[in-house]
Order: structure tokens, then C-alpha cells, then sequence
């Protein structure tokens, strides 16, 4: 299957059938999801650390790179999806808030082609 077959719901079961057959939920506090959230995040870091911007794009053209990071960046999401099945939170509503309040946050004529908070002018 790949993104554009599969729901954030049908992943969350996937997680979640996963954590219940290992009796993990009792470990699954939000205060340790977050930190192993944090952990795995310093993992995938590891790949791109000391890396060009340019050299790090790179990795998608180095398949054993690529399947390396993609495994942790998975382990990211898995973390994700894990915290929001504890927690209750639908994952689009969260994504759709969010965004819109970056929209107010970072106008796009402000902001295109910018990051930060300095002065546009």
C-alpha cells in the first residue's frame, strides 16, 4: 500500500494491534512516548548530521541512505501515531488547527521565500 491508499486511521490500528499483542500500553505514557519521540528524532538527526544542505537532499538518490533514514523516520511516526492512540487525539483535526494557525501566523505575503521572524521590509 503506499500514502495515497492508506488511512492515518488504518496506521494508528496498525500501531495500536501492535503495542496491545506486547501488553506495552502500560509503558505507553505520554511522558515516555514523548521522550522516545525525542530519541528517535536525535536518530534520524544522525544521518544528516555534519551534511550540506545539498548533500543531505542527496540521500534520496542513495537507496541504502534512503531505506536507513526512511526506518527512522518511521519509528518517529510510529512514536506519533502511538501518543495520539494514548492520548485520543484525531491527527487531521490537530494538522488542520495547526495549520491554520501557522496560516495566521506566517502570511504568505510575509513570509514566501522566508523563514524567521525578521523585519520583511
Amino acid at each position: 500500500m503506499s500514502d495515497a491508499e492508506t488511512t492515518l486511521a488504518q496506521l494508528k490500528q496498525l500501531v495500536n494491534e501492535f503495542v496491545d499483542r506486547r501488553d506495552w500500553h502500560q509503558f505507553h505514557s505520554p511522558k515516555n512516548l514523548s521522550m522516545s519521540m525525542a530519541i528517535e528524532a536525535a536518530e534520524l538527526m544522525e544521518h544528516f548530521q555534519w551534511l550540506s544542505s545539498q548533500r543531505s537532499r542527496a540521500v534520496a538518490d542513495d537507496p541504502p541512505r534512503l531505506a536507513a533514514v526512511a526506518d527512522e523516520l518511521a519509528d518517529v511516526f510510529c512514536y506519533v501515531l502511538a501518543m495520539a492512540n494514548e492520548l485520543k487525539i484525531d491527527l487531521d483535526t490537530a494538522v488542520r488547527r495547526k495549520m491554520e494557525k501557522n496560516k495566521q501566523k506566517y502570511p504568505v505575503e510575509t513570509f514566501r521565500g522566508r523563514f524567521g521572524h525578521e523585519d520583511p521590509g
